[in-house]
């Protein structure tokens, strides 16, 4: 009764009815980023011929994310987000990763673990409308220096430093990301290289803040930075809880918890320097 098949641009209408029943809160850009990523990691669910669910998955060298596990409320129990997941880890077994990871909310938890997944650590996710910490017009930011908005010279820099603290080479998410809304990508620079950077995208209910990494210094001033240009937007931000830097300048900047994800893997573990994810980039892409 289950089949699976690839998705494709046609079915993003279907992928964007299930993401509204769900609440979350990607927009058709991300649908089509996921396709432009990795075209053949990205699948459907029929039941009987009638399209009922979603995943996608991205190849990230040899570390692999998957999102966007969904499925018609329906026809939920009926074995179709495991046909799904496990369509999907096949795939990723066939392209020999490594590390196959996700951020999962409490409904799929349970799924997850059953199919190999362990925990690695739990994220919060803020939300609200950030209160500036300092008037947006005087662009103050204490050291190691002022957020600007990136240019295209910089991102060989970035994409160096994301490397350096995710442990995975995520340039293709980024360059896509990036050109998508080149305005919005902001870093601090040493006198020698870029110590931090601050990307966000528009959503459905509210901007994703994220990927935010840099050093201690550099991630304060960047989330700062933020609250002054989105002030009076609702923003979510994604942030590990072990980064209790970031947890505190959350609340300073006025934004309660909205819900727990936890971070996931199979496979091999991944050397994440949580102290420098000042903002994850979301549950798509960690």
């Amino acid at each position: 009764m289950i089949r699976i098949r690839a998705l494709n641009h046609d079915d993003i209408p279907f992928a964007m009815k299930l993401k509204e029943q769900a609440g979350w809160n990607q927009t058709e850009a991300d649908w089509r980023r996921f396709l432009g990523m990795q075209p053949d990691g990205c699948f459907v669910a029929e039941w009987d011929g009638l399209a009922v669910g979603t995943t996608v998955s991205c190849i990230l060298g040899g570390i692999a994310w998957i999102a966007m596990v969904l499925v018609d409320p329906a026809f939920r129990g009926r074995g179709i987000g495991k046909a799904l997941m496990s369509h999907a880890l096949d795939f990723l077994d066939s392209q020999g990763v490594n590390s196959v990871r996700l951020d999962a909310t409490a409904l799929g938890k349970p799924l997850y673990e059953k199919l190999g997944f362990v925990v690695e650590y739990e994220l919060s996710r803020y939300e609200g409308f950030p209160k500036p910490r300092v008037p947006a017009s005087l662009n103050l930011a204490p050291a190691p220096g002022r957020s600007v908005q990136a240019k295209v010279e910089d991102w060989p820099q970035v994409m160096h430093l994301d490397r350096d603290i995710t442990a995975t080479d995520r340039s293709k998410f980024l360059n896509r990301l990036f050109s998508e809304e080149p305005e919005a990508i902001r870093v601090i620079r040493s006198p020698t290289q870029v110590v931090g950077f601050l990307a966000s995208r528009a959503g459905i209910c509210a901007r994703q803040i994220g990927p935010c990494l840099g050093t201690p210094e550099a991630g304060m001033t960047l989330m700062r930075d933020a609250a002054s240009r989105y002030a009076g937007s609702r923003v979510f931000i994604d942030i590990p809880i072990r980064n209790r830097s970031a947890i505190d300048e959350a609340k300073t900047l006025g934004l309660s918890v909205q819900r727990q994800l936890v971070r996931m893997r199979r496979g091999r573990p991944v050397a994440e320097r949580t102290d420098h994810i000042w903002a994850s980039s979301g549950p798509e892409l960690g």
